[in-house]
């Protein structure tokens, strides 16, 4: 579905006058169509499924096994840098980094590709906790390996900005699949 940019000029402009203010002066008569524009690009990814991203990126390669014919342990990505926007407040969610992890089974993903999912899931109206979840299961249906992890830090500006205004205040969130749920060993690899 395509984002209808004429309903969000009028809507930002009808905002504007609603704030008080006049949407015809000089600093604000273009804002309705700067807005608009921002937003077809800032929330990108909710033209598309889950599915949709996952046919998008899906660039693997087969694995090489190691020298004694086992496979590659675990690939792990980190520090990834997106941003969103929180769909409670539309504030921006911010100084995100993504770190995703996961077990090959005869294919790896090409790492740009991870990268890639994770800012596209991340241009969508979004919760933390569903950004950790959506990228885990695009992963997972590119590898065909239930075994992925993503944590996510962040901070966000409805806590920093309005309302309780905590600044220093950071959102962790762990989304484990296959065997990193109940692999410890995997874990404190994961998390160290």
């Amino acid at each position: 579905m395509a984002i209808d940019t004429e309903a969000i000029k009028q809507h930002v402009r009808g905002i504007l006058e609603a704030l008080g203010d006049d949407p015809d002066r000089e600093g604000l008569k273009d804002t309705p169509d700067r807005v608009a524009r921002m937003y077809e690009e800032v929330f990108e990814g909710m033209q598309y499924t889950n599915h949709e991203i996952a046919q998008m990126f899906n660039k693997t390669f087969t694995e090489q096994a190691g020298s004694e014919g086992k496979q590659q342990d675990m690939v792990i990505v980190r520090d990834i840098d997106i941003f969103s926007y929180c769909e409670h407040h539309l504030a921006l969610m911010y100084d995100m980094k993504v770190t995703v992890a996961y077990l090959p089974r005869g294919r790896v993903i090409g790492l740009s590709k991870i990268a890639r999912i994770a800012d596209m899931v991340g241009k969508r109206l979004q919760l933390q906790e569903r950004i950790g979840t959506d990228i885990a299961e695009i992963m997972q249906e590119i590898l065909g390996s239930e075994d992925v992890a993503v944590i996510i830090e962040g901070t966000h500006s409805c806590m920093t900005a309005r309302g309780i205004k905590k600044n220093a205040a950071t959102t962790k969130t762990f989304t484990l699949r296959g065997r990193f749920q109940d692999d410890t060993s995997l874990q404190m690899r994961l998390f160290s």
